[in-house]
């Protein structure tokens, strides 16, 4: 397995409890990437109905139940099951999110037209319209990743920081293992889940996979006393979600922590591994979330954030085995939802790598689906 942040993390926690060997890789610290630099969504909100809603479905149902056992022995990964609030601020934002809100209730999603200040009391009372969505969730996605690789570990999972991969090893045309900064390391299987570095993980292993980094950045402010109780966002994040434009985008997205702050994002940019954080995407962040909630004006930003996500073309995660090279597998393109995909993911490509029957449509996310069949190269080497 190369990479141990949450999707790799929940990869090993599920092949380890079914009796795989499993030894995780990853170049730095364990939750050292992209998923410590989010905010913890566990959301079906933003997804329309098809193949992601489906697995994040399944997902939140398998993040209820592992809790328990990821809970134990280890501090609390603040799950909280606080729901969203989707805001509309014009006429025709209203229209829109109430006619995407009826074709997610067609595909199982919980979502209900309320008033929003019965919600959020401090809410923008201009408002146009409000959907509540009971199923979102949030935890603390660094130490989710850290409890699950710990369940993992229990198992007999090996996890390995520090180590780079920098190539194949190769029985004929088939991948049985990588050569790292630490020598080689023999696999029957190898798994790339190295989120937005995962296109440059496959290049080095010999094939070419369309990930690409998409950079997003969050605002948090100072502590202060709980004045926003769920996931709030306009309804202009899920657009922004689904677009393939490289250039800055921002809608508003405010919540509140456990430890007393307001996260406020977010941004999504294609400009490689840039990790300057600039003034004129955080003022654009801040001025979206002022829409929301006019308080926050008088309110302190203590520091800022930013990250990369998995972004791929057709905006579905690639979760199973590579036909181009056997041996190689990918759990990646995830973009900001793999905190919410990772458990389910996790379950999927233990199911495909086990021949077990998968819970969810794995056609939808093979490596050569149509949408994503004009991306590929042939394997090299």
């Amino acid at each position: 397995m190369v990479g141990a942040g949450i999707v790799g993390a929940a990869i090993a926690r599920e092949l380890a409890a079914a009796g795989v060997s499993v030894t995780v890789l990853d170049r730095s610290a364990s939750a050292g990437g992209t998923s410590a630099a989010g905010e913890g969504n566990l959301l079906v909100s933003d997804k329309g109905p098809g193949a992601e809603l489906s697995l994040a479905l399944r997902s939140l149902t398998l993040w209820r139940s592992i809790l328990p056992e990821i809970s134990d022995g280890f501090p609390s990964i603040e799950y909280e099951a606080k729901g969203g609030l989707v805001v509309a601020t014009t006429p025709a934002g209203a229209s829109a999110l109430h006619a995407f809100a009826d074709t997610q209730r067609a595909a199982g999603v919980s979502a209900s037209a309320v008033n929003g200040l019965d919600y959020e009391p401090d809410l923008n009372p201009a408002h146009t319209a409000a959907v509540f969505y009971p199923q979102d969730a949030q935890v603390q996605p660094a130490i989710a990743t850290e409890a699950l690789l710990a369940a993992a570990r229990r198992r007999g999972a090996v996890v390995r920081q520090g180590v780079e991969v920098l190539g194949p090893v190769h029985s004929g045309e088939r991948l049985t293992g990588v050569l790292t900064s630490e020598g080689e390391f023999r696999a029957d299987h190898v798994v790339v889940a190295a989120g937005p570095w995962s296109g440059e993980t496959a290049r080095r292993l010999g094939v070419d996979l369309p990930v690409r980094p998409r950079r997003g950045t969050i605002l948090v402010t100072t502590r202060m006393r709980r004045r926003i109780h769920h996931k709030v966002y306009d309804a202009d994040y899920v657009g922004a979600v689904g677009s393939n434009d490289a250039a800055l985008q921002t809608s508003s997205v405010v919540e509140s922590t456990a430890a007393g702050t307001v996260l406020i994002g977010s941004s999504r940019e294609r400009r490689g591994f840039d990790e300057r954080i600039e003034a004129r995407v955080l003022s654009a962040v801040a001025a979206k979330a002022l829409v929301l909630f006019p308080f926050l004006t008088d309110v302190a930003v203590m520091r800022a954030y930013g990250g990369f996500r998995p972004f791929v073309p057709d905006h579905l995660p690639v979760i199973g085995p590579d036909p181009r090279r056997p041996g190689l597998w990918h759990a990646t393109g995830h973009e900001g939802a793999g905190i919410v995909l990772s458990t389910a993911t996790g379950e999927l490509l233990t199911d495909l790598l086990l021949n077990r029957p998968p819970h969810v449509d794995a056609a939808a996310f093979a490596v050569d689906r149509p949408t994503l069949l004009p991306h590929l190269q042939p394997a090299r080497g």
